[in-house]
């Protein structure tokens, strides 16, 4: 039950954060909800055993979003919709690191 609420966390939280990016919605209460809701479906729904693959994922989203601003037509929209989906998953990874770490050296048998 608490991986499907995690699992849907996850992705009405990607969905919100690609579209307030792609229309630059910036408001701070939006940004906190979007935080509580990474966090928590880091929490319930991802694998912290995959945080090196999840890691590289991030990078190379990283990457595109840099690269995107130059392309000429689409370029605001798509760099917006990147960066949004960036700022979700960086508290979404950061949280997994921390899941992991607790559980490789502090409830490790």
């Amino acid at each position: 039950m608490a991986k499907t609420i995690g699992k849907w966390l996850y992705l009405i939280g990607l969905l919100v954060a690609v579209i307030a990016g792609a229309f630059t919605l910036s408001y701070s209460w939006l940004s906190l909800i979007l935080l509580v809701m990474g966090v928590l479906a880091a929490i319930l729904f991802v694998d912290s055993s995959d945080v090196v693959n999840g890691g590289i994922r991030y990078l190379v989203l990283l990457a595109v979003y840099s690269a995107l601003g130059s392309v000429p037509a689409i370029g605001k929209f798509f760099t917006g919709a990147f960066g949004g989906a960036a700022a979700f998953l960086a508290p979404v990874l950061l949280t997994t690191l921390v899941v992991y770490f607790v559980k490789k050296h502090f409830m490790a048998k």
